[in-house]
């Protein structure tokens, strides 16, 4: 990307169509790679060339911290094992299976066979997560696809640097020191980022000032990733436990006020760095094209064939995985509805193409490194099929298999929580009316549901037997009061998240809910 213009017409671009894809309800990664890719089609387009210090150090750091924190912790534990088969098993047999197939169909070497099998054997987890924003997954599959995405990265990366090692120095494989370095980058960046939010909670704790709030926010990715990274460890692994140790915190760190600040800067930070960086996946591919060599340009059967690849791979080593699972859990009849799913929601996205992007261009004897560009088309290529062939049919095949939630069950969770706060509020002011230390009227008025306006109260308190002082006394009495509620509702939905009794998605929409109320109360 060469000019300040060409990335705010970008970015100005991206914004539009994510907008419209949200409000006619389609998945925004896959129009956006549509219209980045019909773009990059039209004459005159200036040829847009994607730097791998762009998508790495400035894209994917917010977009990963994000992703992670967005999971639960609780279903994250129920589901790790599960998660580490995935992470590590299928990551090599993906690998395995797509560089056998590159040699047999495309005409590169086993060398770089291997590195684009590397390049492809992991998940995405910016394009999973945004294409499950709208999906009513229930919770445990949901985290299921969300995890694997996000841990599988560590093993994928370890191959990428062992098959680049191989194709620029024509070395045979050292296994062995593959090994102790998937160790090294898995382990160094989990320690890095336990000790980046260890670190960050103990500055967010002392801080009370929105601005720094925000801004160490905003840091905290890059930080995580940065350290990992100069420690040569895995700075995507370093991201990813600092966002899941951070968002399992979150509603503990700040107050109300902030914690909505945060997520509305958040949120802005996010939807445009993923609206940018899946248009740019569309508008590179042409480029990547027309710097093949003739003979490649049997391209697209090569792509649909490894994408085709893929998908068979994770449906064959998800099937009897998940076999077992429902073995465990004692289920009578095999659910194959649960597998297709996991299966179809197994894209690829930014993580594959900023590997590809770290291939050397030039051998260790100084010659240019041989189907590189082949390997950044098919790259490209097989994000694009699956981010628009998946993307696009992802919410049919999850309606079609009937494990969707249903709104009903949603709604009905959340009125059942909203009723025991509630309940919990209640019982809160009847001990405080036995003190007999809180005038009737404002017990009266607390009495009426926690989401009464302020100003509805002014009103309610200044009758015509009191005076305006008495009303702003009992005005400044019930605001107090009614924080002390809502912390005592905010203890009671942590109690029945923990106790399984509501969902992580319900448990962040109440408490949203409460932290709107308590900002209301501080701006009265």
């Amino acid at each position: 990307m060469h000019s300040v213009g060409t990335v705010l017409a970008l970015a100005v671009l991206a914004t539009v169509v994510a907008t419209f894809a949200r409000r006619w309800r389609i998945p925004a990664p896959s129009l956006l790679v549509v219209a980045g890719l019909a773009v990059a089609l039209l004459p005159g387009t200036p040829r847009i060339e994607i730097s791998p210090e762009i998508i790495g150090l400035v894209v994917l750091p917010p977009l990963l911290y994000a992703s992670a924190e967005e999971m639960s912790w609780r279903e994250l534990r129920a589901v790790w094992k599960p998660v580490g088969v995935l992470a590590i098993g299928l990551v090599l047999a993906s690998a395995a299976a797509v560089s056998a197939v590159a040699v047999w169909l495309t005409p590169l070497s086993w060398q770089m066979a291997f590195v684009l099998g590397a390049v492809l054997a992991s998940t995405d987890p910016v394009a999973v997560t945004a294409l499950g924003r709208r999906l009513s997954l229930p919770p445990k599959v949901q985290v299921l696809v969300q995890a694997e995405s996000l841990f599988n990265d560590a093993t994928s990366l370890v191959l990428v640097r062992v098959a680049a090692g191989i194709a620029v120095a024509s070395a045979a494989a050292d296994w062995g020191a593959a090994g102790g370095q998937f160790l090294l980058l898995a382990g160094g960046g989990t320690l890095i980022g336990a000790a980046v939010a260890g670190m960050i909670t103990l500055i967010r704790r002392r801080t009370e000032n929105p601005v720094l709030e925000t801004v160490i926010a905003l840091v905290t990715p890059y930080a995580a990733y940065l350290l990992a990274e100069a420690a040569h460890t895995s700075g995507v692994t370093s991201c990813v436990v600092a966002g899941v140790v951070l968002g399992g915190r979150g509603d503990r760190l700040t107050n109300a006020r902030i914690r909505l600040q945060l997520h509305a800067v958040y949120g802005t930070v996010v939807f445009l760095l993923e609206s940018v960086v899946f248009s740019l996946i569309g508008l590179a591919l042409p480029a990547e094209v027309r710097a093949l060599a003739d003979g490649d340009r049997a391209w697209p059967l090569y792509a649909l064939a490894i994408a085709g690849t893929l998908i068979t791979v994770r449906l064959l080593w998800i099937a009897p995985l998940s076999a077992v699972v429902q073995r465990k859990g004692a289920v009578n009849r095999m659910n194959w509805r649960i597998p297709v799913v996991l299966t179809w929601a197994g894209t690829r996205g930014v993580m594959p193409l900023a590997a590809a992007l770290s291939i050397p261009e030039i051998t260790k004897d100084g010659t240019a490194l041989a189907d590189r560009p082949l390997v950044l088309v098919l790259t490209t290529s097989v994000v694009v099929v699956t981010l628009v062939v998946q993307g696009f049919t992802l919410a049919p095949v999850v309606r079609r298999s009937g494990i969707a939630l249903e709104p009903a069950d949603t709604e009905r969770e959340e009125a059942e929580a909203r009723s025991r706060l509630a309940h919990a509020g209640l019982a809160r002011l009847e001990e405080l009316a036995e003190l007999e230390a809180v005038p009737d009227i404002v017990l009266d008025r607390l009495r009426r549901g926690p989401n009464a306006r302020l100003d509805d109260a002014h009103e309610r308190l200044a009758g015509p037997n009191g005076t305006a002082v008495a009303a702003e006394s009992a005005a400044l009495v019930y605001r107090q009061l009614r924080r002390d509620l809502i912390a005592v509702e905010t203890v009671e939905l942590q109690r029945l998240y923990d106790g399984h009794r509501i969902s992580d998605t319900t448990r962040r929409r109440l408490q949203r809910s409460l932290d709107l109320e308590e900002a209301r109360l501080a701006d009265a």
